[in-house]
C-alpha cells in the first residue's frame, strides 16, 4: 500500500478522494486549513513552506501522490485568494513535494476545472500566471478587480494549472514521476451548494448529459474515482493528460473538438 497525500480533503471532492484511497487501504494524509491532518493555509508561502516541510519530516523516504485539490470557487468574491490558493498554493505543493515522489516513481494529479474550454478565462492573467509566476506582482496587479468577475480569474487560474501540468510533465516523467490534471464539471459540493443569484443560474444553465431531464449537479464521489484512478500504478502510461469528468459537458460543447 502507498502514501497518498491529498490537499483540501476535509470536505467536498477531496473528503471523497480520501475515503476512496483509505478504503483500498493507503495511508493518506489530508492537508487543509482545518481539520487536515496537516492543517496549513496553502494560500500562502508559509503555509504551503510548513507543510512541504512537515511531509519532508514524517516521509524522508518519500510519497506514492500528491493530490493537489484545494481550492475556492469564483463566486468567493475574493480574487487575490482565487489565485493565490487554486494556482500558487497548487504549484508550490506539488513542485514541493516532487523530490518524495521522485524516490518512489510516483505521480501527481492537480484538480483543474471543465471552464477552462468555455472561453471565459482572462488569458491575460493565464499568461501572467505561467510565463512570469510572480505571485506578490500579480496580486498587486489585480488588487483592484471587481469582485463580480471572479469567474474570470477562477477559469484562468484553472487553465492556467492544467497548462502548466501539461508543461513540466515531460521534465517529470524523465524523472520517473507522472503528472495529469482533473477538469471536473459541476459538482454537489460545499462550495457549489453557497453560490447565490446569477452564479447559481450560471451552474445550473451548463447541461450535465448523464443527468438529463433533472437538475442534479454531479456526485463528488465522479471525481473522486478519476483523481484516485490518475494516481494509481494502473494508469502508468497516462502523463500530461487534462482528463474532463465532466458527465459529458464539455462534448456537447465542443462536440468538434478532439483535442
Amino acid at each position: 500500500m502507498g502514501i497518498y497525500v491529498v490537499t483540501g480533503g476535509t470536505s467536498g471532492i477531496g473528503a471523497r478522494t480520501v475515503a476512496i484511497l483509505k478504503e483500498k487501504g493507503h495511508e493518506v494524509v489530508n492537508i487543509d486549513l482545518k481539520g487536515g491532518d496537516i492543517n496549513a493555509n496553502l494560500a500562502t508561502r508559509e503555509g504551503r513552506e510548513k507543510a512541504v516541510k512537515e511531509l519532508h519530516d514524517r516521509y524522508p523516504d518519500g510519497i506514492d501522490a500528491m493530490i493537489c485539490n484545494a481550492g475556492v470557487s469564483g463566486g468567493c468574491g475574493n480574487i487575490p485568494l482565487i489565485i493565490s490558493l487554486n494556482y500558487f498554493g497548487a504549484t508550490a505543493m506539488a513542485q514541493g513535494a516532487r523530490d518524495l515522489l521522485e524516490k518512489k516513481h510516483g505521480s501527481c494529479v492537480v484538480t483543474s476545472s471543465n471552464s477552462i474550454a468555455q472561453g471565459g478565462a482572462r488569458m491575460d492573467v493565464v499568461g501572467l500566471l505561467n510565463n512570469q509566476a510572480d505571485e506578490e506582482r500579480i496580486l498587486n496587479l489585480i488588487k483592484d478587480a471587481d469582485p463580480k468577475t471572479g469567474h474570470t480569474f477562477y477559469a484562468a487560474t484553472k487553465y492556467a494549472l492544467a497548462r502548466w501540468a501539461r508543461r513540466v510533465s515531460a521534465d517529470w516523467a524523465a524523472h520517473g514521476v507522472r503528472i495529469n490534471a482533473v477538469a471536473p464539471g459541476n459538482v454537489h459540493t460545499a462550495m457549489t451548494d453557497k453560490l447565490e443569484g446569477a452564479h447559481r443560474v450560471a451552474v445550473e444553465a451548463l447541461p450535465v448529459p448523464l443527468n438529463y431531464g433533472t437538475k442534479d449537479l454531479m456526485d463528488p464521489l465522479d471525481i473522486a474515482n478519476a483523481i484516485a484512478f490518475l494516481a494509481s500504478p494502473e494508469a502508468h502510461g497516462v502523463c500530461g493528460v487534462v482528463l474532463f469528468v465532466d458527465a459529458g459537458t464539455d462534448a456537447l460543447l465542443n462536440s468538434e473538438k478532439v483535442y
